[in-house]
């Protein structure tokens, strides 16, 4: 049995046109892996350490799957709206 692997994504937008234009992709490309949106955006609080407005967090069915979503030719071409218009953390994480 894999252990799931989630998508912790914090970021500040800058230039929100470009990023929507990622956001589209991205979501494809996401569903095309059976990730899954648990979080993507909403309000939120920060407590100890601030610094981000927005917050995204994806399932996958694996760790392995998240990674290679993240690696794929399809998703790095879609990253290219991210520069320029973003700054973002990205961690892709195992589940217990």
């Amino acid at each position: 049995m894999y252990k799931k692997g989630y998508w912790v994504v914090r970021a500040n937008i800058s230039n929100s046109d470009n990023y929507s234009k990622y956001i589209d992709l991205a979501t494809k490309i996401i569903s095309k892996y059976d990730g899954t949106f648990l979080i993507r955006g909403g309000a939120q609080k920060e407590f100890e350490e601030t610094g981000f407005e927005r917050t995204v967090v994806v399932e996958f069915k694996s760790h392995k799957d998240a990674i290679e979503c993240y690696k794929s030719e399809d998703y790095q071409l879609a990253l290219k709206y991210v520069e320029g218009s973003a700054t973002r953390y990205v961690s892709i994480v195992e589940g217990v």
